[in-house]
């Protein structure tokens, strides 16, 4: 377990350029605080000990504003950047080398037994306010755009934005728009306006042609 919060620490220093020393990340970044308390939840939890697993992880989301159920599965060097508001289901499966901005939820549907949560894989990132529902799962190398509301599949190396999310890039081709990072994505309002626009267009030149 120690060794895996030194990778936690040294994956936060890697990916925040405010991270000034191994110090600072350990005692005051609350994503850092929040996956170490569950490293020690999920080993109770795993004995059986339920009710000191829970104390555990519902302590520490008073404290950090992130809450991971005890029961999730999580891999080496995840990083929870700001993290306030990010909750993380029992069922939840996130795998090595993943990005979770705050606001993030990894959540259910409410209509799925058993497993509830979705399965995140390898390399991915979660942008702010994101929501992954279901017992889905989420490819390596993938990227959640922020705001973006995920209830199917993504698979491997693809960009995802929009309610519902959408790919918009995947292996390394466009399939809608240009790769998107938290705050280049499009207004699909604006987008629906514009479709409408050419559609008017198009009877109005239809209709002139018939006059």
């Amino acid at each position: 377990m120690f060794e895996q919060i030194r990778e936690d620490i040294r994956a936060a220093m890697d990916r925040d350029p405010a991270a000034k020393s191994a110090i600072e990340v350990l005692f005051l970044y609350p994503g850092v605080k929040a996956i170490r308390a569950y490293r020690k939840a999920h080993k109770h939890y795993l004995k059986g000990h339920t009710f000191r697993a829970r104390m555990i992880s519902q302590r520490a989301a008073r404290k950090t504003g992130i809450e991971i159920h005890p029961g999730a599965t999580i891999g080496k060097r995840l990083v929870i950047d700001h993290g306030h508001g990010v909750v993380i289901g029992e069922t939840a499966e996130i795998g090595d080398d993943v990005l979770i901005y705050q606001g993030v939820t990894l959540g259910g549907t409410g209509k799925d037994t058993g497993k509830r949560h979705p399965t995140i894989g390898n390399n991915v990132m979660i942008s702010a306010g994101a929501k992954v529902l279901g017992p889905l799962k989420v490819g390596d190398n993938s990227r959640i755009a922020a705001g973006a509301v995920v209830l199917e599949e993504v698979p491997p190396n693809s960009t995802v934005v929009g309610v519902p999310a959408r790919v918009v890039k995947q292996d390394g081709k466009k399939v809608y728009c240009k790769l998107l990072d938290q705050i280049h994505i499009p207004d699909p309002i604006a987008q629906e306006i514009s479709r409408l626009e050419k559609r008017i267009k198009a009877l109005e030149g239809e209709k002139n042609e018939d006059l």
